[in-house]
């Protein structure tokens, strides 16, 4: 790829967020109780220091295409299908950005991230809980249930 073909971080995100749906925390706490499902894409230190959404679905960064491609075996089963609405949660909200239109390129139109990530929330004062332990090793990273917190 030439110079010339290259994009700074900031005209990336510029695209990513024109993609996709991007909400405010308390926007984003609402649109969970109308049913979207809010999916913390951050590591197991970060929600372990910082505590988790209530009622969020843990599927890490890493890990996060092949848990919720349709077409995909290693599919979280809390995933129900492209139409469902997606709303992704990272530390700052950057992570989420560029996350949240990947899964726009896998069919999932209604996905979004929450403007300012787990920060903002917090600092909205929108519930937060102590994380709770991360599975063992016997499940596969991203593959627990939604957080019932």
């Amino acid at each position: 790829m030439s110079s010339r073909d290259a994009s700074s971080l900031t005209e990336l995100l510029r695209r990513a967020s024109a993609k996709i749906e991007r909400l405010a925390p308390g926007e984003a706490h609402e649109a969970m109780s109308a049913g979207a499902l809010l999916v913390d894409i951050r590591s197991d230190p970060a929600r372990s220091r910082d505590g988790v959404v209530p009622g969020s679905l843990h599927i890490p960064r890493t890990v996060l295409e092949w848990r919720v491609a349709p077409d995909s075996e290693w599919r979280n089963p809390c995933i129900a299908g492209a139409e469902q609405r997606l709303l992704l949660i990272c530390d700052h909200g950057c992570s989420s950005t560029l996350a949240a239109a990947m899964l726009v390129e896998l069919g999932f139109s209604r996905a979004g991230d929450v403007v300012g990530g787990f920060a903002a929330w917090r600092e909205a004062g929108l519930p937060v809980a102590e994380a709770p332990p991360p599975p063992g090793p016997e499940v596969l990273p991203g593959m627990g249930a939604q957080a019932d917190i």
